[in-house]
């Protein structure tokens, strides 16, 4: 598992793709967050919270991880080293948990810098460090239960189709479709609150309020061993 996680993070770093992905991260968050003159900047809130920062942050994953993942193995199948990679003495359970560690772990450094965010907000706030850290320390925790789901569903997706931009596509559509579409529909339904939880986005809230439910973390821990399962049967039936 270790050489296929080595192998797989050099990967992205000898490509465009991880530069790509955490400057254009970076990028968005800092423009929406201190530029742009919208009500996601900090700075025209009048409050010391990086809440406008945790409500951005899931959207602009939905896009990048799919992004990250969608060359994991799609482009093995493309070019026909799926059986090579098989025919390792590793288990098809060490390829996907290789892969999935390395993507999340390249996710866990584009989120690194924005723990800057958190101090400058620090030093923003009247007094001084009048800032809630209950719930940004829940919102961090959230936001890498929410990476992880996201990359598990990545992963599967490269693994229905050969073509990158088609696993891309398919990967942001069931993240979204997971995250707002039971929230989308609960409210066609007098929002409708078993509707709601069903969802990712409702479990993520309730993380970044700062109280770590157990059943939240259950909740994602359970979506990303299923998408894991599933990925590592594709496998087995390739």
């Amino acid at each position: 598992m270790i050489s296929i996680l080595k192998k797989e993070f050099n990967s992205f770093f000898a490509s465009p793709i991880a530069y790509l992905v955490i400057g254009v991260f970076l990028l968005m968050n800092g423009l929406f967050l201190w530029v742009f003159k919208d009500d996601f900047n900090i700075l025209n809130t009048g409050f010391a919270d990086l809440n406008p920062f945790f409500y951005l942050a899931p959207w602009l994953l939905l896009f990048l991880i799919p992004a990250i993942t969608m060359k994991s193995f799609a482009d093995e199948f493309n070019k026909g080293t799926i059986e090579l990679l098989k025919t390792k003495p590793i288990s098809n359970w060490q390829i996907v948990l290789g892969k999935f560690t390395a993507s999340l772990l390249l996710v866990f450094i584009a989120l690194l810098p924005t723990l800057t965010y958190a101090y400058t907000v620090y030093q923003l706030g009247n007094p001084v460090g009048n800032i809630d850290f209950g719930s940004t320390i829940g919102s961090y925790i959230g936001l890498l239960f929410l990476a992880a789901t996201y990359t598990s569903i990545g992963l599967f997706t490269s693994t229905l189709s050969n073509n990158q931009i088609v696993a891309f596509l398919l990967g942001i559509f069931i993240i979204f479709f997971l995250f707002y579409g039971f929230d989308a529909i609960s409210n066609s339904f007098d929002n409708n609150l078993i509707l709601k939880k069903i969802g990712i986005n409702e479990h993520f809230k309730s993380i970044s309020r700062g109280v770590i439910d157990t059943r939240d973390i259950l909740y994602f821990l359970s979506i990303t061993i299923f998408f894991l399962f599933i990925t590592k049967m594709r496998l087995d039936n390739e």
